[in-house]
């Protein structure tokens, strides 16, 4: 890999669930064998980085995010060899892997915790935290409320409750054991001299308490990550530092710290805001959130994305809103979970492709570092039949053969979509490939359009004010470079007046469409914008 140690501000992501890509053993479980074979389809696609969910042994009571042992592989996913040809065949295709680190707690089957429990004077017990009464750090709030009814669970074997922010099967670690920084820390080495480029860091505002608090981004867990990147820094300088902090901008805005904490910070609150604002024909939830969001250092950057392997998240807005977003997004009670929705990105807007290119265009040109979904890049749906977060990540569909082309077995680990209109007979890779009017050609078309246009990949942003509330327009400047975004919310047409006369003579070029450049000699320059269009104009 190249020595720019800022790749990441430049880079699109694309998450991938090793479970769900593919199989290569026929035992219904995807596997980094299987990934390897499918490696090209990231590489035609366009992104950068591959950001890897928990590979690790785990019950998978959270589908991995129930860590059971953090320096070996699951035996569903290959082995620590298969990880290694995988990180490999990525390399060698210029395609970086980050891979998910969870710091705040492992699983009640990790060998740590069943000694903690077993054992009172075992120095694993100080690893975790107890209590006599569970009844202490009662401000903070409960994040599963709908599985979970406190954050004390009591252990028979202990005779004690421990601590969890997460399932009751996930027990917290206890940072405030020096013993546990070093843990985490040497684990951090042990997959970094493997040669991955970085971790996404789970759950990092809660990886301490304190009573009188909500025990969430307290100062002693920025204490802790500071630590964390000094190390990488010293020992391991290119990697990147990603933090999964579901926070107001404000307070993720201190994981960053003056650049020595976190590189990058997903930027949760955005995301509901876009689907709010296609649904209001308003740009004003965009407008708000971004105006909020604070500056950040020179060497950081925004993670962005329309969806995930979670919930659409509906923590970071009013319960008004949220009110408004179930009833818009989620009408069927099985469709939300906790405070928000699982949903993937085509069922959400109805399929709808001028939505989709209008929300995927919005991603790209935004201010941070884009991810893709896996799946999301051909219009895969969901199934909300299956409990918890499962329904939005069954296996990726590859073509309309047995199993979607995902595994020859005859049970996978979650049933392929085979029905509706987003059966893996209609909707599979092998189908787009086809079709050019497709998912995966649109947003090949983006990406690729997106890496010629430095601004967009590294401008400052700036609006350009329009009255017309329903029109979404800012500028992407870098050095002489500049792209004017348009982005029509309604889903009427729109007409909108452009006074770029400070541009005379000046050639204005629309990246997203096939139309000659126009030299800017009238103003000012009315465009009559087609319902949810988007424009991403150069001025050259």
């Amino acid at each position: 890999m190249n020595g720019d140690t800022r790749w990441y501000q430049q880079a699109v992501f694309y998450e991938m669930n090793i479970r769900a890509f593919q199989d290569s053993d026929g035992d219904g479980n995807g596997d980094f064998r299987g990934a390897i074979e499918r490696l090209d389809h990231l590489l035609a696609l366009g992104v950068d980085c591959i950001w890897i969910q928990p590979m690790y042994p785990s019950p998978l009571r959270d589908d991995g995010y129930d860590v059971a042992d953090y320096m070996d592989i699951h035996p569903d996913f290959g082995t620590l060899d298969d990880f290694k040809a995988f990180l490999n065949a990525a390399h060698a295709r210029g395609l970086r892997v980050v891979t998910d680190l969870v710091m705040n707690h492992t699983s009640d089957q990790h060998p740590w915790f069943q000694a903690a429990r077993s054992d009172p004077n075992s120095p694993y017990h100080d690893y975790y935290v107890w209590s006599e009464t569970g009844t202490e750090y009662a401000d903070a709030r409960i994040i599963f409320i709908d599985y979970e009814k406190s954050n004390w669970t009591y252990d028979e074997v202990a005779g004690k409750y421990f601590w969890h922010r997460f399932y009751s099967s996930q027990p917290d670690l206890n940072y405030d054991n020096p013993a546990v920084h070093e843990e985490m820390l040497n684990i951090m080495r042990y997959w970094l001299d493997m040669g991955i480029d970085g971790f996404r860091a789970d759950a990092v505002p809660y990886l301490y308490e304190r009573e009188g608090t909500i025990c969430e981004n307290l100062p002693e867990t920025h204490a802790f990550l500071k630590k964390v990147r000094a190390m990488m820094d010293a020992e391991y300088p290119g990697s990147v530092l990603i933090a999964e902090a579901n926070q107001w901008p404000e307070d993720v805005r201190a994981y960053f710290g003056d650049g020595d904490e976190f590189h990058m910070c997903f930027h949760f609150p955005i995301m509901p805001r876009l689907y709010m604002a296609i649904r209001q024909h308003d740009r004003t939830a965009i407008y708000d959130i971004l105006e909020r969001t604070p500056p950040i250092p020179e060497n950081a950057q925004w993670l962005t994305f329309l969806r995930n392997h979670d919930e659409l998240t509906l923590e970071m807005v009013t319960p008004a809103e949220r009110q408004w977003m179930w009833e818009q997004y989620a009408p069927d009670p099985l469709m939300r979970i906790n405070l928000g929705i699982r949903r993937r990105l085509a069922p959400l807007i109805d399929n709808d492709r001028r939505q989709w290119l209008l929300l995927n265009a919005m991603l790209f040109s935004l201010p941070g570092t884009p991810i893709i979904y896996y799946g999301d890049e051909i219009g895969m749906g969901d199934n909300i039949n299956l409990p918890d977060r499962f329904g939005v990540r069954t296996p990726m569909q590859w073509d309309d053969s047995k199993n979607a082309g995902f595994s020859d077995a005859e049970t996978t680990y979650l049933p392929v979509i085979d029905e509706g209109p987003y059966s893996y007979r209609h909707v599979n890779v092998a189908a787009a490939e086809k079709d050019p009017n497709s998912y995966l050609w649109a947003t090949r078309f983006l990406l690729q359009a997106r890496k010629q246009s430095p601004a967009l990949q590294q401008g400052k942003m700036s609006w350009y004010e329009i009255e017309n509330k329903t029109i979404l327009a800012f500028w992407r400047v870098h050095e002489e470079r500049r792209v004017l975004c348009l982005f029509n919310l309604d889903q009427q047409r729109q007409s909108v007046s452009l006074n770029l006369g400070v541009f005379a003579g000046k050639k204005l070029v629309d990246l997203l469409a096939d139309s000659e450049e126009l030299t800017l000699n009238e103003f000012p320059m009315v465009l009559n914008l087609e319902p949810y269009a988007a424009h991403w104009l150069r001025i050259e």
